[in-house]
């Protein structure tokens, strides 16, 4: 049998830069294969966008993240074999350098840092050898990207700013988080939209509001999109308390 008829009977097969293999009875996850990282994360999001343009009978959620793509569907109204094939057949449509289609907005988040809103500031300095201060300028300082949208309630799961070395995890989690909380973790950053526990160190916190429970969708952001955070004081907080989180014109 060759290596290709093996990956088929094994719920597997290989499309266009991704290979798609069956995730239990009702989804499917396709993963982009032998390319850079911004290339494999061009791919799955322009085969999400693909997909959810195709509107396939069953498919209840397509979640695209760093180099991979869950397919989840009822199996009632579908099953693996129609929904590999779609995917196969957008995959080799797009190739493995798909365009972008959306182009980026940016969104200028305002951040208190240390004290009270951001209680792991020292700790996360001291971790890189850095002054409080060099952190607040390293995270402040450029556009990160919103790579995909994260738990909980559509958290925006963004790369990192440029610090020296990956930060860890807290030791112990928190039981729960203030939404608004801006945070980092390894090479990401993030901003907790909604209270939730939490493991990663908390910078700084916004005081705009993130997410919006009665818009379609609730995010304003979508992956592409950018992120600048800008430190303000304390006296700055209620003059933006509770503005929902909108793209910069212009």
């Amino acid at each position: 049998m060759s290596p290709a008829s093996e990956a088929e009977a094994d719920g597997a097969s290989e499309a266009g830069g991704v290979t798609i293999t069956d995730c239990g009875d009702s989804a499917l996850v396709a993963k982009a294969v032998g390319l850079e990282a911004e290339d494999s994360w061009r791919l799955v999001h322009a085969l999400a966008d693909a997909l959810d343009a195709v509107r396939l009978t069953g498919v209840r959620e397509v979640v695209p993240t760093y180099d991979a793509l869950l397919v989840e569907f009822d199996c009632a109204d579908t099953d693996h074999d129609t929904v590999r094939r779609v995917l196969s057949h957008e995959a080799a449509r797009l190739g493995p350098h798909p365009a972008r289609t959306a182009p980026p907005r940016r969104f200028v988040v305002p951040v208190v840092y240390g004290g009270e809103y951001g209680p792991d500031l020292p700790e996360v300095a001291a971790q890189l050898g850095l002054a409080e201060s060099e952190v607040v300028a390293l995270h402040s300082g450029s556009d990160l990207t919103v790579r995909c949208l994260g738990a909980p309630a559509g958290a925006p799961m963004m790369d990192g700013p440029p610090f020296p070395a990956p930060v860890p995890r807290l030791a112990s989690p928190r039981v729960r988080v203030d939404p608004g909380s801006v945070a980092v973790a390894g090479r990401q950053a993030v901003i907790c939209p909604m209270p939730s526990p939490g493991g990663w160190p908390l910078l700084g916190r916004t005081p705009v509001r993130v997410l919006d429970p009665h818009h379609d969708p609730i995010t304003a952001y979508r992956p592409g999109d950018t992120f600048r955070f800008v430190p303000i004081t304390p006296d700055e907080w209620d003059g933006h308390a509770d503005t929902p989180l909108a793209a910069c014109h212009g």
